[in-house]
């Protein structure tokens, strides 16, 4: 671990900032976890403290472990409390300008030795790393989605990053036992420019009634052993999240094979997220998902 990434904050306690959390309790680091709903922390708390418990359940970790991760992290509803953090990682919605304005408000807090990285899945690091006080040191983290369970973590220097700041951003990602791929700064970066077209396409299958919803996912789980079908899997990121990216990578690729599925935007009208919403590909009310197409 980094002799100088002793204490982590986490912006955002939701499902990727409860994961990086615990990942990161659990690796022996102090960790503040921040949100602006007291709500959502307890939430994520008892999130952190079930996924630990199945851990030490399937014999992954002790309950010492589990134990002493939950008691290494503290909670803040304000940026303040993230003042004396070594590393700060943002893990907001996958807006560009709510994302600055969290690092604009949370330089005016931070140490100047701080480094601050985003977990975005898409965005230029670049650009974030203007909108600091300290370009060099700001870096791209992009955890997957379960962290406890996902083994990769993507790195992403902007132009600015200073070599220190990566080298320290590398030894943090390794303590954790993750696995590393280093991206250059384009838009979605590796795993998302490959993986968010795929389900868009898969989408516009939809649309134009070539299959239903399970006839899709039932042939990319089979056809290309696939553990969950693409709009299984729309439904996990979100297809909030889903329609950001392809809008990131639609805008700054200016390429018509990114343009998002007209079907994609109907759904994020309407409101129907996927899992986090009970709504999306499939419905997810009753005991079983139900398809809605």
């Amino acid at each position: 671990m980094a002799a100088m990434i002793r204490k982590v904050g986490v912006i955002g306690a939701g499902q990727m900032g409860n994961g990086i959390a615990h990942v990161a309790a659990l690796a022996g680091l102090d960790v503040v976890l921040n949100d602006l709903s007291a709500d959502r922390l307890k939430s994520a708390m008892a999130t952190i403290n079930g996924n630990l418990s199945r851990q030490v359940s399937k014999k992954i970790i002790t309950e010492d472990a589990h134990q002493k991760a939950l008691a290494r992290i503290g909670q803040t509803d304000a940026l303040d409390g993230l003042a004396d953090c070594d590393l700060v990682i943002e893990t907001a919605v996958e807006k560009e300008e709510v994302k600055r304005k969290i690092f604009h408000d949370l330089c005016a807090v931070l140490k100047p030795e701080a480094i601050i990285a985003s977990n975005t899945s898409s965005i230029s690091i670049t650009r974030l790393a203007a909108s600091t006080d300290r370009p060099e040191k700001f870096i791209g983290i992009h955890f997957m989605n379960p962290v406890p369970l996902m083994e990769l973590v993507e790195l992403i220097r902007g132009i600015a990053t200073g070599d220190a700041t990566f080298e320290a951003a590398k030894e943090f990602v390794t303590g954790l036992g993750k696995q590393i791929a280093v991206s250059e700064d384009f838009p979605a970066f590796i795993v998302n420019r490959i993986l968010l077209p795929m389900i868009n396409e898969a989408i516009y299958t939809l649309y134009e009634g070539v299959g239903n919803v399970e006839a899709i996912d039932v042939a990319m789980k089979l056809g290309a052993h696939h553990p969950m079908g693409p709009l299984e899997l729309a439904d996990f990121i979100g297809l909030d999240t889903c329609l950001s990216i392809m809008q990131v990578l639609h805008e700054g690729l200016a390429d018509s094979k990114y343009r998002p599925c007209p079907l994609l935007v109907k759904y994020v009208e309407a409101g129907w997220l996927g899992r986090k919403s009970q709504r999306g590909f499939y419905d997810y009310r009753g005991e079983k998902p139900v398809p809605t197409r």
